[in-house]
């Protein structure tokens, strides 16, 4: 997981990932949209390779670059374990009020006018 976050902690290789996203692509194609060496792209495709976030493969004469997300996964759950927890929390709390109030109304209206309300 430290490497994938290494490797996403570089707004170019970001860029460079988000691109990937839509269609594998060369890696002179690549580099073409930044304004950067080529040298410097191949040193972010290499860090990016290593990490595990993209696959090459040689077609002819040209690397292509494609995007594989599956290392991106456990930084995903613990991200998600980390901030989710609390804000489920506070989803069910909100749901456990929602229903004592709803029973409390209910209660308060009389059965004449809980029945009125499914058969309405």
């Amino acid at each position: 997981m430290d490497e994938v976050v290494t490797a996403i902690a570089d707004p170019v290789r970001r860029r460079i990932l988000t691109m990937l996203r839509a269609e594998p692509l060369p890696a002179g194609e690549i580099a073409e949209r930044f304004a950067i060496s080529r040298p410097a792209i191949s040193r972010h495709l290499r860090v990016l390779r290593e990490s595990g976030l993209v696959r090459d493969d040689l077609v002819g004469r040209k690397r292509i670059y494609r995007l594989d997300p599956d290392p991106i996964a456990p930084l995903v759950d613990w991200l998600t374990e980390l901030a989710g927890a609390d804000r489920w929390e506070h989803h069910l709390d909100a749901l456990e009020t929602e229903v004592y109030r709803t029973r409390r109304e209910r209660r308060a209206s009389g059965p004449a006018e809980h029945r009125r309300e499914h058969t309405a």
